[in-house]
């Protein structure tokens, strides 16, 4: 087992852009009933003006889009994130199978394309629209990866290395449908394409983390933001703070439990005032 306990940060701003559209409320009571026999719910590529980001993929639109919805949720502007005082956090599981096989097949890549084949392409190109110049780090994985991304940003607080971080995860699943096909057995259904993002900043209150090998036997069923959701793998996590914190007030108060490939790890997040 590893982990420990740190002061909770404070969520001031959670994004969320995924295959059933933006933000929480979009959300079906029944992701499986909802998906009407589809396998993949593919997110709608946003489209930014200008041509920065004209060559940039679909995952790296998606994380981009998911940071302009944090910043608006927060109440800021994103000329705030901008600098060395901002850290950003990526978690992933699968965000970058889609430029690897283009890459691999030929499929009309390039060497212009390569860099983005890389796991960092999605947050280089969140970095380079809003000036972030902090703290940088990628953890893979599905939630497990996102838990340690959420528990990592909390170790930088109390090191005094940045005034706010963004916690950001980024899926998408359907230039490689079929890839997971071949291992239905390994990941839930539907497959939801997701990008979204948290903001944290240094805060008060009971933040504890710790993994451990899972146990045995068949997953449990999905149930709460799970069974709205889909499979969202890195995702999820965020997604059910998001959802803590829209049913309880400003304050966070929530239990996070994720089991990843042999491993489960668990995180306690109640910020001061939480009743």
């Amino acid at each position: 087992m590893s982990g420990g306990n740190l002061e909770a940060p404070r969520l001031r701003g959670m994004g969320l852009v995924s295959g059933w559209g933006r933000g929480l409320a979009v959300l079906p009571d029944d992701a499986r009933a909802a998906a009407t026999g589809r396998e993949v719910i593919a997110a709608e590529c946003p489209a930014f003006p200008g041509d920065r980001l004209r060559r940039a993929t679909r995952e790296c639109l998606l994380g981009v889009a998911a940071v302009e919805e944090t910043v608006r949720d927060a109440g800021s502007a994103a000329a705030s994130l901008a600098g060395e005082r901002t850290a950003l956090i990526y978690a992933t599981a699968a965000a970058y199978g889609a430029a690897n096989r283009a890459f691999i097949e030929g499929t009309g890549a390039s060497t212009l394309h390569f860099p983005y084949t890389a796991p960092s392409a999605v947050p280089a190109e969140v970095a380079i629209t809003f000036g972030i110049t902090g703290p940088y780090v990628i953890f893979l994985g599905g939630g497990t990866a996102t838990l340690s991304a959420l528990w990592y940003a909390a170790t930088l607080f109390a090191a005094g290395q940045c005034d706010r971080a963004l916690v950001l995860a980024v899926e998408t699943f359907a230039e490689c449908a079929d890839l997971y096909d071949r291992a239905r057995r390994l990941v839930g259904r539907p497959l939801v394409e997701a990008a979204a993002c948290a903001w944290l900043e240094p805060g008060t209150g009971e933040f504890t983390y710790a993994t451990r090998e899972a146990p045995a036997g068949p997953a449990p069923a999905p149930a709460g933001v799970r069974r709205r959701l889909g499979e969202a793998f890195a995702c999820t996590p965020l997604v059910e703070l998001g959802a803590a914190r829209a049913g309880g007030g400003r304050s966070l108060d929530v239990h996070l439990n994720v089991i990843w490939r042999g491993t489960a790890a668990a995180l306690r997040w109640k910020e001061a005032g939480a009743a």
